[in-house]
């Protein structure tokens, strides 16, 4: 530990879970108002690419903020999937994993996509690949929410 506080560890996480919750409602509202009205268009596309790309990079701020509170070592060259691939391991003596491997295995999918979204400048999408993405945000919110409400958990208990 870095010697920071667990209980602002806690108060970050708290505010993370927060603005993901929201982000997750305002896809699924997004799935049911506005992708009917806009059709499987490129509009549609570019909305659902955003609200995917803001969920994950809530996550991976939260991820950071464990990262640092807990062993902040992080190599330069590929950090986003190094940290990603960190959370799901417990350290010894430190701090328990973060996410299950299944929890991994989906955000991985959408990490990569957000990598994508982030560099190649194209606002022309797969709808077969948005499809995947749609399913694989309603299979993970609820793993990640759950992974990371137990994580809270135990670090309440390091503030005990």
């Amino acid at each position: 530990m870095n010697g920071t506080d667990p209980d602002v560890l806690l108060g970050e996480l708290d505010k993370g879970m927060e603005a993901l919750t929201g982000v997750h409602s305002f896809f699924e509202r997004s799935l049911v108002e506005d992708l009917p009205k806009l059709g499987r268009s490129r509009s549609a596309a570019v909305l659902l690419a955003g609200i995917i790309d803001t969920y994950y990079t809530c996550l991976e701020t939260m991820f950071f903020r464990i990262s640092q509170f807990f062993e902040n070592s992080l190599t330069k060259e590929r950090w986003h999937a190094d940290l990603l691939r960190n959370m799901c391991i417990a350290v010894k003596g430190e701090r328990v994993e973060v996410i299950r491997d299944e929890t991994f295995s989906c955000l991985d999918e959408i990490r990569r996509f957000r990598h994508f979204n982030r560099y190649y400048y194209s606002l022309e999408y797969d709808w077969d690949r948005i499809d995947f993405l749609i399913k694989k945000m309603r299979q993970v919110h609820p793993l990640v929410t759950e992974d990371i409400t137990c994580f809270m958990t135990f670090v309440g208990e390091l503030s005990a």
